[in-house]
């Protein structure tokens, strides 16, 4: 499967047996790590949640260490340095089932295993990959990651930190700050960034290092179980051989670090969604109103069923695309990393995009789901959503996400035509459909000089959300297919997926054609028409049984 602008028109494999990955395909191994991170999240991580949300650094620390005991946060970590060397979807695996019930921690874990991990991976050299992968890997040392400044956040390259090397030191002096480092207080090794006259340049930081302090905890309208504060670089003297990756380089290893950094993320949200959905069921089977149970009523019936649709779109798409970059590495490993992982920067970008905004739209419904009691604090669904609220921010804002996955589609966007299949079925028509309109206009939009089309901020919004929602479409229809005749619940949901998915694309791209060109009647009254568009079915019903499945299984199902 390819979702990338330049493999467009993307029809061919519609036709053909999908060669993806889906969460069915994962091994016997693999379920088991999924298990022993559930049962770790159980044992180790809710009953001390009150004692991180009270930023007990003890609590952290056993946390930490009781993951790195079970082996998850080595699954990135190269067998060489005491990891496992799992790749992307296993990551996935691990983050999406802290995430369900992990609270705060989630957020301090993906930091620590992912961007306070993964520089040292593709961009240490042997002796700091033997210095610091090893304790990373057995909690002994927990990482994070200093790139933003108050000056500077979704600007992240465009910080005032410096960074002079000094010859009779024999070493870089770091001046500076760091604003709201996850981890800050509970990290011993710091991935920094600062200018120097060649350019941005990552240093590995230390703490206890002189000059170099932490500021107070930051009070936060939720994650409040996570460390969040400053770092403050007083002329801290860094020696050379802490310098990560080559010097001037350091914003390849920033802008790389944080896009594989957004995959992990969707994965994190996926799993707070599932959490949120199953308090929600649970709960509506067990509340009575009017001499009948919440799960009876036919509008909450079809939040259940959005919900468990919203789940299953965005974990289609995540352990595909975390698949397609495990084999583009795997395939090219004696390439620069940054270049391979560089590719995916539509396809990461989306899948962060998405689930943020699934979890918000999830966790919002548990609420409401949940009436009063859901506002109330001993109600694990008002954590929930406060937590879900940094997810649209932090790595990246998802308005910088979408600039990023238009830009990415606008610079690889190749005017190819082929022949377009037939005979295909109901939802890869819808996709068809929708991709041939989306080729249309990207043609158009690509015709407008560069530096216009990336002003106008309102076309890469409207580009980047049609973009999410064919990846959606295809990567639910692929897994269905995959799944075969017999899988009914993600025939259902497909269904619901293409069909309310096209509805988006195609007012989007009617959008785009009224800004675009000077008179856009006849392309748009050509969309209106709907010469090949299925019609519309009873989605109504359909969502009544996808509720069914949800309500019986007590929990996502697919």
């Amino acid at each position: 499967m390819s979702t990338k602008s330049s493999g467009m028109p993307w029809w061919e494999d519609l036709q053909t047996d999908p060669d993806i990955f889906t969460p069915e395909d994962l091994s016997e191994d693999e379920v088991m790590i999924a298990k022993t991170t559930e049962k770790f999240v159980k044992q180790s991580v809710i009953p001390d949640a009150e004692r991180l949300e009270q930023h007990d650094y003890q609590a952290g620390e056993e946390t930490f260490a009781a993951a790195g005991e079970l082996g998850l946060l080595a699954i990135e970590i190269p067998e060489a340095y005491g990891g496992l060397e799992l790749g992307k979807h296993v990551a996935g695996l691990v983050a999406e089932n802290i995430g369900n019930g992990g609270g705060s921690f989630s957020v301090a874990y993906n930091i620590h295993a992912g961007v306070g991990t993964t520089p040292y991976i593709y961009y240490g050299n042997e002796e700091q990959k033997q210095k610091y992968l090893s304790e990373l890997g057995t909690g002994a040392s927990v990482g994070a990651y200093a790139l933003t400044e108050p000056s500077a956040g979704s600007d992240a390259l465009k910080g005032k930190t410096k960074a002079v090397w000094n010859e009779e030191k024999q070493a870089w002096i770091l001046s500076g700050e760091k604003q709201w480092i996850t981890n800050a207080h509970l990290a011993q090794v710091y991935v920094v960034f600062a200018n120097t006259e060649a350019g941005m340049t990552a240093f590995i930081a230390e703490k206890g290092m002189e000059g170099l302090t932490i500021g107070p905890e930051e009070k936060k309208m939720g994650i409040n179980g996570t460390s969040t504060a400053t770092l403050v670089f007083d002329e801290v003297a860094i020696p050379t051989e802490n310098v990560l990756g080559e010097v001037g380089k350091g914003h390849r290893i920033a802008m790389n670090t944080l896009n594989l950094a957004r995959l992990k993320l969707s994965f994190a949200n996926m799993g707070s969604a599932k959490r949120a959905l199953e308090l929600s069921v649970s709960y509506g089977k067990e509340r009575k109103q009017f001499q009948r149970t919440l799960t009876g009523f036919p509008m909450i019936q079809e939040k259940i069923a959005n919900m468990n649709i919203a789940i299953y779109g965005i974990e289609s798409m995540a352990y595909q695309t975390a698949s397609q970059v495990d084999r583009a590495l795997e395939a090219n490993s004696e390439e620069d990393p940054s270049r391979v992982v560089g590719q995916f920067i539509a396809e990461c970008a989306t899948s962060k995009i998405q689930a943020s905004e699934v979890l918000a739209a999830v966790s919002d419904e548990a609420v409401q789901i949940h009436g009063g009691y859901g506002f109330m604090q001993e109600y694990e669904v008002e954590r929930i959503y406060r937590d879900a609220r940094i997810s649209r921010i932090f790595e990246g804002t998802n308005e910088i996400n979408r600039l990023a996955v238009a830009k990415s589609l606008f610079s690889q966007f190749q005017s190819q035509e082929s022949e377009r299949p037939t005979g295909l079925n109901r939802n890869a028509t819808f996709i068809d459909e929708a991709e041939q309109r989306f080729f249309e206009i990207l043609k158009a939009l690509v015709d407008i000089p560069r530096e216009d089309l990336l002003e106008a901020q309102e076309f890469s919004q409207l580009t980047a959300d049609i973009f999410n929602d064919i990846s959606i479409m295809r990567a639910a229809f692929l897994r269905a297919e995959k799944a075969g005749a017999g899988a009914t619940l993600k025939q259902l949901m497909t269904d619901v997926i293409c069909e309310e998915g096209y509805e988006r694309v195609e007012a989007a791209i009617i959008r785009l054609w009224a800004a675009v060109v000077a008179n856009p009647g006849k392309m748009i009254a050509s969309i209106r028409e709907r010469p090949n568009v299925p019609e519309v079915e009873n989605l109504i019903k359909k969502k009544r049984e996808i509720a069914e499945y949800v309500i019986d299984a007590e929990k996502y199902c697919t």
